[in-house]
């Protein structure tokens, strides 16, 4: 599998910037000590029909199409460790609040909830969200809050290609990589590698 390093420097890339938390990625999530006391204290675990919601989310994202999509993935029990172990306190409560925010952009846009609403009213929320989190983005300072859509975009790409589904199925992969070849043959529509 891809190290921790080469997946956040792949979901940035797709993200167009530096992914949020990455700080505590690239040290194994191990926060600062009083970091981590209160992170522990004050953030309540995500329970099964929020990791359930987040798959779905995460499937409107990346869906299935000839590979498997992002609920293939569970990508909602890998937000949950993500979030649980590797945000401060602050982008946590951002995080979770962020799920009744979009349930509400949800209510308010297509008069239901997220997964009472049809696929492609599905895709045209999150698509308003990301244009919203995209402008929010160009203007943001270091002290303002995280957008929560970003948020839980970027856990979705990230835990996508590094779980072994995405890493398989929707990249190339090589368990033993060979010698390096600095030309390799490619042809428009060929999939990335997951391993270097």
């Amino acid at each position: 599998m891809m190290n921790r390093r080469d997946a956040l420097a792949r979901v940035a890339l797709l993200m167009g910037g530096a992914v949020i938390g990455a700080d505590y990625f690239l040290t194994g999530c191990s926060p600062a000590s009083s970091d981590k006391k209160d992170s522990a204290a004050g953030f309540k675990q995500l329970d099964t029909k929020q990791q359930a919601y987040l798959d779905e989310v995460g499937e409107t994202i990346l869906p299935t199409t000839k590979t498997p999509g992002a609920k293939a993935a569970r990508v909602g029990s890998f937000m949950n460790v993500m979030v649980r172990d590797c945000y401060k306190p602050a982008d946590q409560e951002i995080f979770t609040k962020g799920l009744e925010q979009l349930e509400a952009a949800s209510q308010k846009m297509n008069g239901k909830g997220f997964l009472e609403s049809t696929p492609a009213q599905r895709t045209a929320l999150l698509t308003a969200l990301d244009a919203e989190q995209k402008n929010y983005a160009k203007t943001k300072t270091p002290e303002q809050p995280n957008h929560y859509f970003r948020m839980i975009k970027e856990l979705t790409l990230l835990g996508y290609f590094t779980s072994e589904v995405g890493a398989t199925q929707a990249l190339r992969y090589l368990p033993v990589p060979g010698k390096y070849v600095g030309d390799y043959p490619y042809k428009k529509g060929d999939r990335a590698w997951a391993t270097t």
